[in-house]
């Protein structure tokens, strides 16, 4: 990676000296210091390329002509040695010039480039207060590695991002331009940013190499550079002294935190650290398959290394994804989060990804909103440049009915990342949840233009139509959801959503029965079913569907078309946002509810029985097969079976549609009727119907 001064006009710093390559001049604190030309014309080569190996050959043909007849070897050595008495260097122990044997030579310490026309008064380069870490390039050139160099560069920009005046563009955005063909001030200008980091990665054995460089965006002028190389075992700590050498370039001032933070380093196991890159390389993938990879990884990085905290902070960000993209029922993944969340913070208690981790827990699982606030709370102030701490606190807010709160939090990370549609996609719910329904429509837009294959748009998009009462194009936006989500259960219950809306009911049954079905093979979230039977208007079996989604502690955070059911009202918060634990606070019956409750089901049916079969059953077993009941079975047995002996009394697959059977000598007639309407009809077709 060469850096090379423009037009010979900067004054190149490094240490307590200055270069001045248009004046031949070497400055030590200001003085000028005896250097001959040869030696110099050396230095000059070294400081243009930091880091990289210059060869003797190169050396040669700078320095010497071809038709000059003299001892290279001997002259070579003998410049070498006089530039290194200049600079008080040692070839034993180098700090500026190191020797690769019969190789070259290579410049080691940091430098910093300026104009030399800034020395004589004129107005310096803008203060940098933004940048982006572009992603680092694999000079290994091996596929297999590239989970390595993006970890670096994660981490780099995870070291600056903890600098409170600086803005620091997160990964997600960041990595977006890899392998881009967009200059340097376009990135720029992209991003809203004044300057940019770049660099490379190579990794040989248990030694990390790294060579990176600032570049002020607006000129294309290069900063500063350097190349730096340490033992596996030290590598948190090299990239604190690049993070360090940065911060110094730019003239940023560290409080007292951030320099024990960036001091507070320790050794690592290389087994451990490369495991730990790779679990956060497929976590990162958010497939389920590539998730369980990620577990794995970290699993085998905490064999490793038992008190690695990033490791199990990369284990409970994992654990709620599982459960947040229904890879598994959240009571299976979301305690392992949790627990290993808490191990992380006992470990590093100012690791802000736990404290998100175990927010989001508390938020959705636990439904201790509290805990949850305090959680958020404490990772914004931990790493303020942290976009999905403000993400989830957004969330969190808008849930509490404070969507302009939430839209703030929203708009913070959304300026960290600048390019994700995920965290656009943020903003767009809290205008939803804010019922500024055009405006996020119009955001919805701008993110479906970033990414056209963004899920989550696309159902945002859905609800917002649906709001707006545009049920053709919700039906649309929601099919393209579940294209796209390959016919998860929850994208195909939206589905049956938008079909219920738009008059289609015979078609949003068949989508409950198709979620039935699949349910039978895999895990099916109670809240799919719940979705389906808000479409139909049928809040009843909503809510018991929504009892059941408490109990898997499944969680929507923004259960608006149940928002003028009277169960979610609450004083004093007309503009609260519905959620599922507000309405299952609200909804949720006590024991003796339920069993009144019950009781009247089957005083119900019997009604209903006399009404079919002509007069009072002495015996009759009712079977209430109803998931959303909890399988629940009810009995009203008498003492002896007399006259209508009724097999059973039981419910189809419409869970407000109960099914009579009479025996074979009986009169050989079954009816049907919807419990919903007391209405007794002839046949199935017209239940279907």
């Amino acid at each position: 990676m060469a850096v090379r001064a423009n037009d010979g006009s900067w004054v190149i710093h490094f240490g307590v000296f200055e270069a001045d390559l248009r004046a031949g001049e070497l400055r030590r604190n200001g003085s000028k210091v005896k250097l001959q030309e040869q030696p110099f014309q050396i230095l000059a080569m070294l400081l243009e390329r930091p880091g990289e190996i210059v060869t003797r050959e190169e050396l040669r043909a700078r320095l010497w002509s071809a038709d000059t007849f003299v001892d290279f070897d001997h002259g070579l050595n003998s410049a070498i040695r006089r530039l290194r008495d200049a600079l008080g260097d040692s070839a034993e122990n180098p700090s500026l010039v190191e020797t690769l044997g019969r190789r070259g030579y290579r410049f080691i310490s940091a430098v910093g480039f300026h104009d030399s026309q800034t020395l004589l008064g004129e107005p310096s380069s803008p203060k940098i207060q933004s940048l982006v870490v572009l992603p680092l390039e694999n000079l290994s050139k091996d596929p297999e590695e590239e989970y390595f160099t993006d970890g670096m560069t994660d981490q780099l920009i995870t070291n600056l991002a903890q600098i409170g005046a600086l803005r620091v563009i997160s990964r997600t955005s960041a990595m977006r331009y890899k392998g881009t063909k967009k200059s340097l001030p376009e990135i720029a200008r992209e991003l809203h940013v004044d300057a940019v980091v770049e660099g490379a990665v190579m990794w040989v054995g248990a030694r990390v190499r790294i060579s990176a460089q600032l570049i002020e965006a607006q000129t294309d002028h290069h900063l500063w550079a350097a190349s730096y190389e340490r033992d596996l075992r030290d590598v948190l700590s090299m990239q604190e002294e690049v993070t360090r050498a940065i911060v110094s370039e730019i003239r940023v001032k560290l409080t007292a935190q951030e320099q024990a933070r960036l001091a507070s380093t320790r050794l690592i196991d290389p087994d451990a650290y490369r495991l730990c890159l790779k679990g956060r390389y497929y976590f990162y993938k958010l497939k389920p398959e590539a998730m369980q990879k990620a577990i794995e990884y970290f699993q085998q990085a905490l064999e490793k290394d038992p008190a690695y905290a990033l490791a199990y902070a990369g284990l409970a960000d994992t654990y709620n994804a599982l459960a947040f993209f229904t890879v598994f029922p959240p009571r299976e993944v979301v305690p392992k989060a949790k627990a290993a969340a808490v191990k992380a913070l006992e470990i590093d208690a100012n690791l802000a990804e736990a404290h998100v981790s175990l927010g989001w827990a508390g938020f959705t699982y636990d439904l201790d909103w509290p805990a949850a606030g305090k959680h958020f709370e404490r990772a914004v102030v931990l790493n303020p440049a942290y976009p999905l701490a403000h993400s989830y606190y957004s969330l969190y807010l808008g849930a509490l009915g404070r969507s302009e709160e939430g839209l703030t939090e929203a708009k913070r990370a959304l300026d960290l990342d600048p390019v994700s549609p995920a965290i656009l996609h943020y903003v767009v719910v809290q205008l939803y949840l804010a019922r500024r329904f055009d405006e996020a429509i119009e955001e919805c837009r701008k993110t479906l233009e970033f990414d056209p294959s963004f899920t989550p748009a696309h159902r945002v998009l859905a609800e917002v139509y649906a709001a707006k009462g545009m049920y053709l194009e919700t039906l649309a936006a929601y099919e393209r959801y579940a294209t796209l989500s390959g016919g998860s259960p929850g994208s195909t219950a939206f589905v049956g959503y938008a079909l219920a809306l738009s008059g289609q009911r015979s078609q949003a049954f068949r989508v409950l029965d198709q979620l039935g079905a699949t349910s039978k093979q895999r895990y099916v979230p109670a809240l799919s079913f719940a979705v389906v039977y808000v479409g139909l208007g049928e809040n009843e079996q909503a809510f018991l569907w929504l009892e059941k989604a408490y109990v898997e502690r499944t969680n929507s955070l923004a259960w608006d078309p149940l928002r003028s059911d009277p169960r979610f009202a609450r004083p004093g918060a007309s503009h609260r946002a519905p959620t599922v634990k507000t309405a299952l606070r609200k909804r949720r019956l006590s024991d003796r509810v339920k069993e009144e409750s019950q009781t009247r089901r089957v005083s119900d049916l019997h009604k209903i029985l006399r009404a079919v079969i002509g007069k009072e059953p002495c015996c009759a077993r009712i079977d209430i097969k109803n998931p959303a009941l909890s399988g629940g079975v009810f009995h009203n047995n008498t003492v002896e079976q007399k006259h209508w002996p009724l097999t059973r009394v039981f419910q189809a697959t419409r869970a407000t549609h109960l099914v009579v059977e009479r025996c074979a000598r009986s009169s050989g007639r079954t009816r049907y009727f919807d419990s919903s309407h007391d209405a007794i009809t002839p046949g199935w077709s017209a239940i279907r119907k």
